[in-house]
């Protein structure tokens, strides 16, 4: 049976969001707060944890850092509370595979929820890629550029690691934000923009090319 962990701070909500998974017949676990929620997490296997972002104590952003680093093809949904498009940019970016503002209605969170369970996972990457000076290991995330190292976020590991496999191809908009965040094309998001211009600042050699009106391409000369 498919196991989702719910992790949030009100009572109320736990037990509404839980109740309401069980009777689409998953088995629900839940954590009161981000700690034990974490120990959960980190010690059982689950398909899917539902986060929320704003908890007293350790922070769901923390928790959703702490669980990547652990296993990067975990599925996590982050509820907030807070209209900080920045937090919902970083959450994304940092490996959330979807981000819920409070309040939702319930059918869309189930909906949701059973979209990010039929997603394929990100496979757990199991080598070293290495395009001219540009060194990514893969089990890290660590970029190596020459004597240069930086970490990565998840979603810049990803859109790096797409590339590195793809390299001297043009990769289009539409193809990096589905490989990399799920989504479907939507022409008005910037997220893949501002993943490219942070991976750029990490790089320092312009070796990304901007393909004006089609995407990105990561040159090998």
């Amino acid at each position: 049976m498919t196991r989702i962990l719910v992790i949030d701070d009100e009572p109320d909500l736990l037990g509404f969001v839980g109740h309401a998974l069980e009777a689409e017949g998953y088995h629900v676990l839940t954590a009161i707060d981000s700690t034990e929620g974490l120990r959960v997490a980190l010690t059982t296997k689950v398909d899917l944890v539902v986060l929320d972002l704003l908890m007293p104590g350790l922070d769901g952003q923390a928790v959703l850092t702490a669980l990547m680093a652990h296993d990067p093809t975990t599925r996590i949904l982050v509820l907030s509370a807070t209209e900080d498009k920045q937090a919902r940019v970083a959450c994304l970016e940092e490996g959330a595979v979807d981000f819920l503002a409070k309040p939702f209605l319930l059918r869309e969170l189930i909906a949701r929820v059973r979209s990010r369970l039929l997603a394929e996972p990100v496979a757990r990457p199991s080598d070293v890629l290495r395009v001219g000076t540009i060194v990514l290991n893969t089990r890290t995330r660590r970029l190596q550029v020459g004597e240069r190292t930086a970490e990565l976020s998840q979603r810049e590991f990803l859109l790096l690691q797409h590339l590195m496999r793809n390299p001297d191809s043009v990769c289009s908009r539409q193809e990096l934000l589905s490989e990399v965040w799920g989504y479907d094309f939507d022409p008005s998001t910037n997220l893949v923009d501002v993943c490219v211009g942070r991976l750029r600042a990490k790089l320092r050699d312009d070796v990304i090319r901007t393909v004006r009106n089609v995407g990105y391409q990561l040159q090998t000369a």
